[in-house]
């Protein structure tokens, strides 16, 4: 394992940069994708008319928030290498706003906003920048493995966050107890775990970098400004950062309405949805971890596309899926996608953006897959609501995205890409 990874790198530094993953995973698995979610929408809204737009314009607001910031803090963190304090903030930040969640009480509609934007940002910003300390733990050849197994870990985490809650939510029904009951407490045993399932991070993982004091004279607008606009020494950077926007577009859409398809389509039940969430997780942290070792062996870009097939695959089997039967393969298959090009994206970024600017353009990175969660789940809102109702043409639609992805990725050279942003560096602001 020593030589996968950087000269002094011990093998606990690693486990504990991918104990990040572990830990925040539970964040969305429990708050965004199966409990407080639906908690939100019928009792803390009351089942209003509004309720679902409401929960999606929380979410939109605080991806808007992380676009806005993410290169920026990625720029003020090179500079004064201060990723690790960020990371403490940003834990901290997203520990104490899912605590907040617990106040969320029916009616208390502005506090669950405040805590679910502030939680959202929180998580956001963490992910891109324990993403920037990647490519100073593992060797270029090694990236998608060492990638792998943070995000194959972080499904596990958030597979635990959840059992750990479905425990307790079973245990308060049994006593007779209501949503408005167990649910926020619900959301202080997530709270309790990212922050105990972090420590290992924050207290053993070091941050490398150093100072660069010719940059925090320049503040952290006019060096993303100067960035961009030198973007162009980085083409094969540039043209990833578009493709990411295109496939995460379809991938965050799957995501975020997964449950709803499953539900309106195929009639699923609270148990069914449950249900689907923790077999999907299982698949794909057996997709990030199985793909991280094929990502390394094949190449990046060519993993890549080829989970871009797969979840084009994926999109025509749930289009035309004549039962729930063909449907679990198709969820299956996304499971093992998903997992498979999340860790794949990261690593590619981490083999492509300069050294002295990782956290930086982890930023943008940050910054594309937050577009792309506005865009895919609103392509997919609004095809529906044209097509009244016909979820099975609002998935084919936002499918298209795959496709897109896939032939924006064409271009992209991985090794030239390497290549050029080590003379990025080299060239000096």
């Amino acid at each position: 394992m020593k030589a996968l990874l950087r000269p002094g790198v011990p093998r606990r530094e690693v486990w504990a940069w991918a104990m990040f993953d572990f830990a925040n995973s539970g964040y969305t698995t429990v708050v965004i994708t199966a409990v407080f979610r639906a908690y939100f929408v019928s009792v803390v809204a009351g089942n209003a008319p509004w309720a679902t737009f409401s929960w999606t314009l929380s979410l939109s607001v605080s991806y808007a928030l992380i676009m806005l910031t993410a290169p920026l803090i990625g720029a003020w963190a090179d500079a004064r290498a201060s990723k690790k304090k960020l990371l403490w903030l940003t834990t901290l930040g997203c520990v104490g706003a899912t605590a907040l969640l617990y106040f969320a009480a029916p009616g208390a509609l502005v506090l669950a906003i405040a805590a679910l934007v502030l939680s959202n940002y929180f998580f956001g910003t963490g992910e891109n920048i324990i993403a920037a300390f990647l490519p100073e733990l593992a060797r270029p050849r090694a990236l998608g493995r060492v990638s792998g197994w943070g995000w194959a870990l972080g499904y596990v985490g958030g597979l635990v966050s959840l059992g750990a809650s479905l425990a307790y939510i079973g245990w308060a029904q049994g006593q007779g107890q209501g949503a408005a009951d167990f649910v926020p407490v619900a959301m202080l045993i997530t709270a309790a775990l990212f922050a105990l399932a972090s420590l290992p991070t924050l207290l053993m993982l070091r941050e490398r970098a150093t100072p660069q004091p010719r940059r925090t004279a320049r503040s952290a607008w006019a060096q993303v400004r100067h960035t961009l606009s030198h973007l162009r020494q980085l083409p094969d950077l540039k043209r990833f950062l578009i493709c990411t926007v295109l496939y995460q577009a379809g991938i965050q859409a799957v995501i975020t309405l997964a449950a709803i398809y499953a539900s309106q389509v195929f009639h699923f039940d609270t148990q069914q949805t449950i249900l689907l969430v923790l077999v999907v997780n299982i698949t794909a942290a057996i997709g990030a971890f199985a793909f991280g070792h094929l990502q390394d062996r094949i190449g990046h870009v060519r993993a890549i596309a080829l989970t871009l097939a797969g979840w084009t695959v994926m999109v025509l089997l749930a289009w035309v899926a004549p039962d729930e039967r063909m449907f679990w393969v198709a969820a299956n298959l996304a499971g093992l996608c998903m997992g498979a090009s999340q860790s794949a994206g990261r690593a590619m970024v981490g083999l492509l953006a300069p050294p002295a600017h990782q956290a930086e353009f982890f930023g943008l990175w940050g910054l594309s897959v937050k577009l792309a969660s506005i865009i895919g789940p609103l392509t997919y809102g609004v095809t529906s609501w044209v097509t009244q109702g016909n979820h099975r043409q609002a998935l084919l639609i936002t499918g298209s995205y795959f496709v897109a992805g896939l032939w924006a990725l064409r271009s992209v050279k991985a090794a030239r890409g390497h290549r050029a942003a080590r003379r990025f560096v080299r060239a000096g602001d």
